[in-house]
């Protein structure tokens, strides 16, 4: 009886000491993978408030509906020509599909690029630039430098890089996405 009850003690040792250590180890591992919470770019009270003093009231204003009869027209022959692209001689990096303008403030137009590694939002105004939003894709990182004529937003996943840079100097800005 003795020997039984060794024996289940040295069995139960063992077997918390394995559970424990894995446990350790997965949890090491995945730690900063997929259950860390999505990064955003803060949103301080300046620029808000900013934001807010340069939008106008948004217009009132009806839309007749759509006519079932008359054609519809494609819609990229309102969209603006897309940005520059430049890929890798392995041609890894997809190009960019520049959206609509979503709203349209006093200060400019609201774009977004998205991109192999994320999307980018950007307030376009005639002689300056803002970055309203950068989202990683999934699996892929992100990093902002800003500057008084250009910001960069750079997305990373391994050895992939993707940057999109706006930039203004002495004109309205101008938006690059680059694939490495």
């Amino acid at each position: 009886m003795r020997r039984g009850l060794v024996h289940v003690l040295a069995w139960l040792l063992s077997t918390g000491a394995a559970v424990t250590l894995s446990w350790w180890g997965v949890h090491t591992v995945m730690a900063g993978t997929a259950y860390d919470p999505p990064r955003a770019l803060p949103i301080t009270a300046a620029d808000a408030t900013r934001q807010a003093a340069k939008a106008p009231p948004p217009p009132v204003t009806t839309r007749p509906a759509p006519s079932p009869k008359r054609p519809r027209t494609s819609p990229s022959a309102d969209a603006p020509a897309p940005a520059p692209s430049t890929t890798t001689a392995a041609g890894s990096g997809t190009s960019p599909a520049p959206a609509a303008p979503a709203s349209s403030a006093a200060t400019g137009q609201v774009k977004a690029y998205d991109t192999g590694g994320g999307r980018a939002v950007f307030d376009l105004g005639p002689a300056d630039a803002t970055l309203v939003s950068a989202t990683p894709g999934t699996g892929w990182s992100m990093q902002v430098w800003k500057t008084s004529t250009w910001i960069r937003v750079e997305f990373s996943r391994s050895t992939d890089r993707v940057t999109v840079f706006c930039a203004w100097n002495d004109g309205p800005p101008t938006v690059q996405v680059i694939n490495y």
